[in-house]
Formats: C-alpha cells, sequence, structure tokens
C-alpha cells in the first residue's frame, strides 16, 4: 500500500492510496491541474484512479469534485446529503457518476474495502477513512470535531495513519481569529489540536508511522507541531507533517 497527502489544510485536501491495483482519490479540494500534476510527478495518471471519495460538504474537500468527474471521468463516491449541499453551495455542475454511500457503510473495490465513519466535524453527514488491503490498515482521519471514542479502538488496529492536527492550544488563544471562532475550531464540532492528536497516537500501538495533517495555516506551524508530539509520545514512532501548498513524497506500509 502507497499513499500520498496531495494537499492538506483549509486551502485544500486531496489524498491518494493505492493498493492491490487499486487507486482511489480522497476529497477533492485542489484544482483538476494541482491534482493531476501532483500525481504525474510520481508516475501516477490522475485518469487511472478508480474512485473519488469526499469526506464532507466543506468547500476545501469537495469544491473541485465535479471538474475532476467531468476532466477524469472519475467516479464519485459520496453521501446524498454531502451531494445535496455541496451542490447548492459550492456550484459541482453536472455529474454523470455518482455512487452514493450512507457514513458508516463500507465501500468495496475489488480486494480493498474502505470503511467509513460518521464524523462529528461540523460539515453535513461527515466521514473519516478506514483503507483495508489484507492485513493492512490506513486510515485517514482529519476534520474529526474532537477525539470520540469509535477513533480509541480503531487507532489499536491501524499500521498508518494521517491525522488531524489542526492547532496549537496557545496559538489558537492568542491569535487573530475572533472569539467566535476560536471557539468553533475547540469546540466539539471542530478540529483537534496538537495534544489530543498525539494522545490518540499513544493508543495506536502497531503503527510504523504517522502523517499530521491538516495544520492550521494561523494556529499552527510544523514545527511546533511535530515537538508537541515528540514531547507526549517521544521519538519510536516517525512522523511526517502533511504540506498545506504540496505534496509529500510516496509513504508505503
Amino acid at each position: 500500500m502507497l499513499a500520498i497527502s496531495l494537499q492538506s489544510g483549509s486551502n485544500g485536501n486531496c489524498m491518494y492510496v493505492e493498493t492491490k491495483g487499486v487507486r482511489l482519490l480522497f476529497d477533492a479540494g485542489i484544482t483538476s491541474v494541482q491534482a493531476a500534476g501532483r500525481l504525474s510527478a510520481h508516475g501516477i495518471n490522475i485518469r487511472d484512479v478508480n474512485a473519488l471519495i469526499i469526506s464532507h460538504d466543506h468547500a476545501d474537500h469537495v469544491r473541485h469534485a465535479g471538474v475532476y468527474q467531468r476532466r477524469f471521468g472519475l467516479p464519485v463516491h459520496i453521501t446524498p446529503s454531502t451531494m445535496q449541499n455541496a451542490a447548492k453551495r459550492h456550484g459541482l455542475g453536472q455529474m454523470d457518476d455518482i455512487n452514493y454511500f450512507r457514513s458508516g457503510d463500507v465501500l468495496k473495490f475489488g480486494d480493498v474495502s474502505v470503511h467509513t465513519i460518521p464524523s462529528p466535524h461540523d460539515g453535513v453527514d461527515g466521514s473519516v477513512f478506514v483503507v483495508c488491503s489484507g492485513d493492512k490498515k490506513l486510515g485517514i482521519w482529519t476534520d474529526l470535531g474532537h477525539v470520540f471514542k469509535e477513533l480509541f479502538s480503531q487507532i489499536a488496529s491501524l499500521d498508518a495513519v494521517f491525522l488531524e492536527s489542526n492547532y496549537d492550544r496557545e496559538m489558537l488563544a492568542n491569535g487573530p481569529y475572533p472569539w467566535f471562532l476560536k471557539q468553533r475550531i475547540q469546540g466539539p464540532s471542530g478540529h483537534i489540536s496538537n495534544v489530543e492528536a498525539a494522545e490518540l497516537l499513544l493508543s495506536g500501538g502497531r503503527l510504523k508511522w504517522a502523517c499530521l495533517a491538516h495544520l492550521s495555516k494561523h494556529n499552527n506551524n510544523p514545527h511546533i507541531a511535530l515537538q508537541t508530539h515528540r514531547r507526549l509520545i517521544g521519538d519510536a514512532l516517525p512522523l511526517y507533517v502533511a504540506s498545506r501548498h504540496e505534496a509529500t513524497g510516496v509513504m508505503t506500509l
């Protein structure tokens, strides 16, 4: 199994996973040109992707889904509520290959399954994902809302995870955001902090690596995120950071 974060943050999200000949994209928050170019840099043709799976209806995850579908012929997998709200809010345009699922369903692509887990983030009918291929499991966990109970049992079975580590508590408290936005970010439907992400990783007994994702532009930075995680979980687990502006390298299991 290999995985690439093509971009991660409030300015746009897109993740690529390939395993057993199945090629999946998660979210379409960056342009089709960006996604195709960043995949091409790794020798991957975006037209070979088998499915585009959408997590929720916020613009940074769904706004370019219609273009991906029309330009590259990608089947889109999305919940009905997410599709309805995204089409209304972001003008996705005509889409001809839509496959609906309910959050909590298991999606099948040949020998690969994608478990969808309902998320309390404040999108409509949002999901996070676990990609299963043989005995390998990869979590794609951003826009979590808060660290809900199921994550602790799920992370114990994961081999690797892209995990939201959105904000540093002090940076958020002392930063430029208005009070209501600070409350939304740290509330039960917002995002999780570096400390909360690190505490969750402590339950991941079989993890081979973790990639910190969806870092805030104003309330976090890679150095502080990594420093916090190292302080809380030590040095044994390999840690990476997904960029807000470019693709990571290829990460493998």
